[in-house]
């Protein structure tokens, strides 16, 4: 999980030995598949590496909550599908949030995002320790002998990975310790319910609710008693659909997550016509801004209608864009796709998947779900902090903002006395908090992944997604009470020694590729810390993937936080035009300062530590 990219340096610099090298087959046995909550997708059979013997085996260590994740899930499917008889995908899932250690809430996810293979719930994380993996996501590549061949950070790999996958089965085949045949998924039964985890919903001008119906990639209309179904709206046009908002028209903008678009959607025509985005993902270097059919976009999560625009809570590359329909163009507004809490300029700020936006006449709210925080962004394009602290605390605790608590929330909405209400999705909460004290309190608990509300007079409707309905509460007069809770994430951190850390990316260009260096240097690194103080030198950005950082010893804990980017385009001088591969991850890593600490900090991108 991106737990940014870099100013370019124009003066290039050597590429270190290590990051060059190519890929050696170290035999490192694999370690075996364990996790308290046991095994989804198998009919029920416990599975061990060596029940998987014969096959390719590739680890997916995934959470739901990262959007990275959701981005790699996607990246494998046509892998899956192309290998089904020799490849076997293991999702093992590893939690962030102490609301995805529940193990129903790992059935739902599964099930919400179509994860077609089988998946191990690691509450513990105790798989994640025994292959020590420091990033969501990760993928592991474990060759039909049972041994680990190589290890993948983040987005962008599904390449390299199809052509070891390739390179294994010839290999394989050759000595005969390949086992073709069907892999051990069994698929769940299918539950019939006219909502399935339903993302988003707005009130339309007719008292119809239109609901994004997330994981049967449809919209649906509903009577104003929130249950009976007057259409569905999409057949084929929506992949993941989630944030909706209606347009001084009448139109409604769709955020058409998973295809990486924008679509309006007409109620009195019925019309669907794609207005931003061309289907394919952003990644670093493509344009920010432009005519909006021809921009790449990145998960849009939600949309506001603000200051003139459509404002889109853009999840993927952590940041706000704006689609502007006089002219038809797309630009980012805020966010420099570093991942994060900095509030300030727009252009400064940071951002950890913006999922709720909501608009009042002088600000826009943002539930930063990664963060769990509530932000907002003034007219004069400030980012500001509400509630929330970071990537790792959250927990419930009501109060004064400044020390009050969310746990991942994925929606806002803006009620009549000037307070917002969110959904606070992992907390399985409906909270409120009043800019006029300070104060953050209960307004409901019950509900069930809480993704967004729509107010309907003196009433809020409440996207109850895991419970697959839309819920009526009446604003309560008093806040609820709840007894408060704190929670800090369940990785634990490395220790490092004061003074001197060595910091290496490790990156192989993966067979039949080259680092690009056609305009400059290939690989860019960006790393920073909280505390900034904990970094007495080494912050900043350069093009190594390598860097000697040091340690305040004063400072005994914090975070580093590192930024990696490496090109490798196809090695083939015959090809004019080679086709290229950006490999991205950024790390959160929580680290100790103490004296026996390691002097080294391997953080692998692509391949193996050497």
């Amino acid at each position: 999980m991106n737990d940014a990219v870099p100013a370019h340096t124009p003066a290039p610099a050597p590429v270190p030995a290590s990051t060059a090298a190519p890929r050696r087959r170290a035999r490192v046995r694999a370690p075996e598949l364990i996790g308290k909550g046991g095994w989804l997708n198998t009919g029920g059979k416990e599975l061990t590496l060596a029940d998987l013997r014969g096959k390719c085996v590739v680890v997916d260590f995934w959470t739901f909550c990262c959007i990275n994740c959701l981005h790699v899930l996607d990246e494998l499917r046509d892998l899956e599908e192309k290998h089904r008889d020799t490849l076997v995908i293991v999702g093992v899932h590893s939690p962030k949030f102490v609301h995805e250690a529940e193990h129903q809430a790992v059935v739902d996810a599964v099930e919400r995002y179509e994860v077609h293979h089988p998946v191990l719930d690691d509450p513990e994380l105790a798989t994640w320790k025994q292959y020590a993996v420091r990033a969501w996501p990760t993928l592991v590549v474990i060759d039909p002998e049972g041994y680990v061949v190589a290890q993948h950070a983040g987005e962008g790999h599904a390449n390299a990975i199809r052509t070891l996958v390739e390179e294994l089965e010839a290999e394989h085949e050759a000595k005969g310790t390949l086992r073709r045949g069907d892999g051990p998924y069994v698929p769940p039964e299918p539950v019939a319910t006219d909502l399935r985890f339903p993302g988003k919903a707005v009130l339309l001008p007719t008292g119809n609710f239109l609901v994004s119906d997330t994981t049967r990639h449809q919209l649906v209309e509903l009577e104003p008693d929130g249950e009976t179904v007057v259409r569905r709206i999409g057949d084929g046009d929506f992949r993941e659909p989630q944030g909706l908002t209606v347009l001084p028209d009448g139109k409604v903008v769709v955020a058409d997550t998973v295809n990486h678009a924008l679509r309006t959607y007409d109620p009195a025509t019925g019309v669907i016509e794609r207005i931003a985005g061309t289907g394919t993902q952003w990644w670093q270097g493509s344009p920010t801004f432009g005519p909006a059919l021809d921009v790449d976009l990145s998960s849009p999560w939600d949309v506001a209608w603000w200051q003139g625009k459509v404002w889109i809570a853009m999840a993927g590359v952590h940041q706000l864009w704006t689609y502007d329909p006089q002219t038809r163009t797309v630009a980012v507004a805020a966010g420099t796709t570093n991942e994060g809490l900095v509030d300030g300029p727009a252009a400064e700020a940071w951002f950890a998947q913006p999922s709720g936006l909501a608009a009042t006449e002088d600000r826009l709210w943002i539930a930063d779900s990664e963060t769990s925080a509530l932000r907002w962004i003034d007219t004069e394009g400030v980012v500001h902090t509400a509630v929330g602290t970071g990537l790792f605390d959250f927990g419930h605790r009501d109060g004064d903002a400044g020390q009050a608590l969310l746990q991942h929330p994925l929606g806002v909405t803006a009620l009549p006395d000037g307070s917002v209400a969110v959904s606070d999705t992992y907390n399985h909460a409906l909270r409120r908090f009043d800019p006029a004290s300070g104060e953050v309190t209960t307004l409901a608990t019950d509900l069930r992944e809480p993704s967004d509300a729509v107010l309907v007079g003196d009433e809020i409707v409440v996207v109850e997604s895991a419970r697959h309905r839309l819920t009526r509460l009446r604003l309560p007069e008093e806040a609820v009470q709840v007894e408060a809770v704190a929670h800090r994430t369940q990785r634990e951190a490395t220790e490092v020694a004061p003074g001197r850390l060595r910091l290496d990316v490790v990156f192989q260009a993966p067979t039949g590729q080259k680092l690009d260096e056609r305009y400059g240097p290939s690989t860019r690194l960006l790393v920073s810390s909280t505390p900034p103080e904990l970094l007495v030198g080494g912050a900043g950005t350069g093009t190594d993937l390598f860097r000697e950082l040091d340690l305040d010893p004063e400072i005994t804990e914090g975070v580093l936080h590192v930024s990696a980017m490496a090109a490798s385009c196809d090695d083939d001088p015959a090809n004019e035009y080679p086709a290229c591969h950006v490999h991205q991850q950024d790390w959160g890593v929580p680290v100790k300062v103490t004296p026996d600490g390691a002097a080294r900090l391997p953080l692998i991108l692509a391949g193996m530590d050497a």
